[in-house]
């Protein structure tokens, strides 16, 4: 079973979409269940008030063996989504004794990876992060929080999101 947080966004949903596509039993985590309109027999669609008060998270990961976070900031102006909300989940999970995270954050976060280009490296990639610097300030100190748990983690760091259709 996996929990799925931030499941009306872009990421949680496609994240709740593949995993019941799989033959995952999946919880998904959303404040608005106006905003979510997926129904499955193995989806169960937990409403919470918030992602930073650990409590109010627990029931959501009852019986999960991981937990699975696409949320992070939908626009500049956003503040620190990312790091707030990840605190409260990763608190929530040791109580429940959840021990896998997968948290999606992204590129400019990390070292620019080997064989970028020239134009990507020194061009593309400063301009990015200095245009969303406060997104990405608050995606590394979300994944200096994921580092300093005791769950079982994995960070990923996509360059690019784009929908499918």
């Amino acid at each position: 079973m996996l929990t799925v947080f931030g499941a009306t966004g872009g990421i949680g949903g496609h994240v709740v979409r593949q995993a019941l596509a799989d033959g995952h039993h999946v919880t998904a985590v959303v404040r608005d269940p106006a905003q979510f309109d997926l129904s499955h027999p193995a989806l169960e669609v937990a409403t919470v008030p918030g992602l930073t008060d650990p409590d109010g998270l627990r029931a959501a990961l009852e019986g999960s063996d991981a937990a699975i976070s696409g949320v992070g900031a939908r626009g500049r102006k956003d503040g620190p989504v990312a790091s707030s909300t990840t605190r409260g989940m990763l608190r929530a999970m040791q109580a429940s004794g959840v021990r896998r995270f997968v948290a999606v954050s992204a590129v400019p976060v990390g070292p620019v990876p080997e064989g970028e280009s020239f134009l990507n490296r020194r061009i593309l990639l400063p301009f990015i992060s200095a245009v969303a610097r406060d997104v990405y300030v608050d995606l590394a100190e979300m994944e200096d929080e994921i580092r300093r748990s005791a769950t079982d983690w994995t960070t990923v760091r996509p360059p690019k999101l784009v929908t499918s259709r």
